[in-house]
């Protein structure tokens, strides 16, 4: 079970680096042909291709995004795809626009999520929340544990919610992956804090100078890396307040361990 979670939070890591280069690449191939036969007679916001959603998914999908349309006034539209794609047909098809967004699954690749975005929807969602949303719920071992209908509709629920709060900059949430990442920066930052406030002369309590000197390292670890993922994703207090935890163990731990290694000698 241990070996389990690490390896889905390594691959967490990798697929979060490479999904710059996946989003350009997948996206690309989704509009690499122009094959309208594919695409069916009646205009509809879901085209199962890939038969990712079972009928009852696609029909409320349909009524979801229809309705999200009329509500809101941004389109947003569903292509799933495995052997065959329709290609740039779909542009036509659904007269996509700069408050059009697409949703492409093709489970082929490593990440089955892909998105083409209208211009007007970059100024409420960022490029890097594509990204990153990509990245949550497009990755193998999501797809895997909660399957391509959940990773679809997981998306389209995390746009819908963000756009009708007026945009997000980053994806709302906290997976457990990511929340174990800040912790681990957060008690390097606390460790390397901890180092530099060691005493260096008699008589000091707290080298105070070191210990601002390393500031700028210590600092990004832990308030960059460690706390500012936690409350731009969640309002929770737990992982905050563990993450905070974490900086001032390590920080003490480090702190302590000339004293420890003194008084072991005489111990013993």
């Amino acid at each position: 079970m241990h070996d389990s979670f690490w390896r889905r939070f390594f691959t967490f890591l990798t697929v979060f680096f490479l999904a710059g280069s996946i989003w350009t690449t997948h996206t690309s191939a989704a509009y690499a042909y122009d094959n309208p036969e594919l695409l069916p007679a009646e205009v509809t916001p879901v085209v199962d291709l890939g038969k990712s959603l079972n009928v009852v998914q696609e029909q409320n999908l349909v009524e979801e995004l229809n309705d999200f349309e009329t509500e809101t006034g941004w389109q947003l539209r569903v292509l799933t795809q495995y052997d065959q794609t329709p290609g740039r047909a779909v542009i036509k098809f659904w007269g996509l626009n700069d408050r059009s967004i697409l949703l492409v699954a093709d489970s082929r690749g490593g990440n089955i999520l892909s998105f083409a975005v209208g211009d007007d929807v970059y100024e409420l969602l960022p490029r890097t929340f594509w990204i990153e949303l990509q990245t949550r719920f497009g990755n193998l071992y999501f797809v895997r544990e909660k399957g391509e209908d959940q990773a679809i509709i997981q998306a389209l629920q995390t746009v819908e919610n963000c756009l009708r709060k007026g945009g997000c900059n980053v994806v709302p949430g906290l997976p457990r992956e990511q929340w174990i990442l800040t912790f681990i920066t957060s008690v390097i930052g606390g460790i390397i804090c901890g180092f530099a406030a060691q005493p260096r002369a008699e008589g000091q309590p707290i080298a105070w100078q070191w210990a601002l000197i390393f500031s700028p390292l210590w600092g990004i670890l832990f308030i960059a890396f460690g706390i500012g993922p936690v409350v731009t994703r969640t309002s929770d207090w737990l992982p905050l307040v563990r993450n905070i935890s974490g900086f001032l163990i390590g920080a003490l731990v480090a702190y302590l361990s000339p004293f420890m290694n003194r008084s072991s000698p005489s111990e013993t």
